[in-house]
């Protein structure tokens, strides 16, 4: 082990055991996996391979956050928007995304949830998911959300078409349903339906910004974002984010 790893090592320890002092960690993490093709562009590669490192950074990543106590962890792996890039590079983004969420199943660890919306995406990618998803159902550890095909305004925008479908199928009027129609009523009918709201979003690659993801669900959320890009994102980084979480009071708008 040479003098730098070791240096790594040593703070790594003491980021634990500070982290391990303070024994209050999230429950919910979501991530918004970016910097892959910036990753390989500086790395003189194709924006294909830095998709596949990146999706073979996920195992680890989930690792740590169950190491460290967390429930619950949403990986954006697919917006909404990527959805319109060029069909050669959609298509080779979408085989390794369905390849990685299949490993994730294989893995047996972890129960898979896809978050998204199934009808934005190819028939055949949508039935692997499913599949995938299906066979984790007894898995005890983590909970993994997957987003495939997410957008916070288009889920917000499904809640209440859901809500509404509901109301009339139930034999109200529209002016009925609108009438009773509440806050509860949108968290009632999201993908991530049933589950705490995230503790914590990270986002890698050194942008600030959430792009619409969990944008109902993270209305008291703390945010971390953090420079490396994601095939770059190191158990340091991780660490840095639950203790920079840790040092802030959180008050829930109180």
């Amino acid at each position: 082990m040479g003098i730098r790893e070791a240096a790594y090592r040593g703070y790594e320890a003491l980021l634990t055991r500070d982290l391990r002092a303070r024994g209050s960690g999230p429950c919910h993490i979501g991530v918004i996996l970016d910097g892959n093709r910036r990753w390989a562009k500086l790395s003189g590669a194709s924006a294909a391979h830095g998709h596949q490192r990146g999706a073979d950074k996920i195992t680890e990543v989930l690792e740590w956050s169950q190491e460290s106590g967390v429930e619950v962890v949403t990986l954006w792996m697919l917006s909404t928007d990527n959805l319109g890039r060029d069909g050669a590079e959609l298509g080779a983004l979408l085989e390794i995304i369905v390849d990685a969420v299949e490993r994730l199943a294989r893995d047996g660890r972890w129960r898979l949830q896809h978050v998204g919306d199934s009808s934005l995406l190819p028939a055949e990618i949508t039935r692997r998911l499913n599949a995938a998803v299906d066979s984790t159902k007894d898995a005890s550890a983590l909970h993994v959300n997957v987003a495939v095909g997410y957008g916070g305004r288009h889920e917000i925008a499904d809640a209440v078409r859901s809500f509404l479908l509901a109301g009339v199928a139930a034999g109200h009027s529209l002016e009925e349903v609108a009438e009773q129609f509440s806050v509860e009523h949108i968290a009632a009918h999201l993908y991530t339906k049933g589950q705490p709201d995230p503790d914590l979003v990270i986002r890698t690659s050194g942008e600030q910004r959430l792009s619409g993801f969990l944008m109902w669900q993270s209305a008291h959320t703390e945010f971390y974002f953090c420079d490396a890009y994601w095939p770059d994102f190191r158990r340091v980084d991780f660490l840095r984010a639950l203790r920079s979480y840790a040092q802030r009071e959180r008050r829930r708008g109180r």
